[in-house]
């Protein structure tokens, strides 16, 4: 399937900013089960300082505000091609060492809520991928998907206690359960093509997990399946924070706010 994505993502500012740097992680990578077939990025009110890839492999951009703008706008669009595998990716690869993603961090950190529901799925007499499966459902029932309760500094521990949260969160309970139940498991931000509408009000976000004699498998909670072609994975991490598509800094005496536009659709030729 060849999925075109157009994504502009806008931060304007209530005074002019003295100095900024922002992190960007926005360029899918030709890479398990995907081709990027073209991809481009333009900044206006920021300039490129230096392109690399992370520890996770993902393709970052660091950029710099110009002094004195008030909105800095950033204009992602390509296609990119990808195939269904199931939601299995295979063996690993990257910089990290596979143990480092059985590490919790800040936001995954489980509590007593988490690790009860650890324990539940670990009781179940299901091993491997049935279990994993079987997370991602527990996970769901626990914590219906509910807009505007949560943001992106709820710990995945404070999202199972309130009983809601979004696609980061339900990703983050995941990934601290499987981490409980032994499994490395790491977090993924990029585009899910919506079967109902073209415009979309932000990206999305699932889990991945390791499991012996498969690698790397997707569990997308919220929507209760594994990935299929109308995913596109752009960054990876231990938890949202490492995957991100902006993160940064800016300084100045006003506040910021943050406007999204973003189209994901099967490419004319194919429909």
């Amino acid at each position: 399937m060849r999925l075109s994505v157009s994504h502009t993502t806008r931060y304007e500012f209530s005074e002019p900013v003295s100095h900024g740097l922002q992190r960007l992680r926005m360029k899918p990578k030709s890479t398990h089960g995907q081709k990027v077939l073209s991809w481009q990025m333009t900044l206006n009110g920021a300039s490129e300082e230096v392109l690399y890839e992370d520890q996770h492999h993902n393709s970052t951009a660091l950029v710099s505000v110009e002094p004195g703008v008030c909105a800095v706008t950033v204009n992602c669009s390509g296609m990119v091609e990808t195939a269904d595998n199931a939601g299995v990716l295979g063996r690993h690869s990257g910089h990290m060492p596979l143990w480092a993603f059985l590490r919790q961090t800040a936001l995954t950190r489980p509590g007593p809520k988490i690790r009860e529901l650890a324990r539940q799925v670990g009781g179940d007499n299901l091993e491997g991928v049935d279990r994993l499966h079987a997370l991602s459902h527990e996970v769901l029932a626990a914590v219906r998907y509910e807009i505007g309760q949560t943001h992106v500094n709820t710990t995945a521990e404070d999202a199972i206690v309130a009983g809601h949260g979004v696609c980061q969160d339900h990703a983050h309970i995941f990934i601290s359960a499987a981490r409980l139940l032994g499994n490395p498991a790491r977090y993924v931000s990029g585009y899910l093509m919506m079967d109902d509408r073209v415009d979309q009000e932000a990206g999305h976000a699932w889990a991945e997990a390791f499991v012996e004699d498969l690698g790397w498998v997707g569990f997308d909670v919220s929507n209760g399946i594994s990935p299929d072609p109308r995913y596109v994975r752009v960054a990876t991490g231990c938890d949202y924070r490492e995957a991100a598509p902006v993160t940064g800094i800016s300084f100045g005496p006003g506040e910021s706010v943050l406007k999204v536009n973003l189209a994901v659709e099967q490419h004319l030729s194919e429909q």
